[in-house]
């Protein structure tokens, strides 16, 4: 994956070197009234694109924080349930435990009680 990335960052530079080449007739660009700024067209391009790549990175580094910090919610409720199903084993055990005794054939002395009778 890597080589892919290499090869299609190798193109698009290559490209942008071959514009640049042939386009370095002055332009000017109106930023807001009264200023403009007069350069080669080329080195306009690159400037846009370079602002361009700075803002798509910090927009993925501004996904990834935000997933580090943001739970899936279907995950969210997975965890409740599972949750609530430990705690109503955990009671449904105790229920059993005390409810064992009440059981017949279950109580240790009643059966030594018959087997001596």
């Amino acid at each position: 994956m890597r080589q892919i990335n290499f090869v299609v960052i190798f193109v698009i530079c290559l490209a942008l070197v071959l514009f640049a080449i042939e386009n370095t007739d002055p332009a000017t660009i109106h930023v807001v009234s009264g200023f403009d700024i007069k350069a080669p067209l080329c080195i306009e391009l690159m400037i846009a694109l370079g602002v361009g790549a700075v803002l798509a990175w910090v927009f993925s580094v501004w996904v990834q924080v935000q997933g580090y910090f943001n739970i899936n919610p279907q995950v969210q409720q997975r965890e409740m349930k599972i949750q609530q199903l430990e705690e109503d084993v955990e009671r449904y055990r105790v229920e059993l435990e005390d409810l064992q005794p009440m059981l017949p054939g279950s109580a240790k002395g009643t059966e030594t009680e018959e087997a001596t009778a």
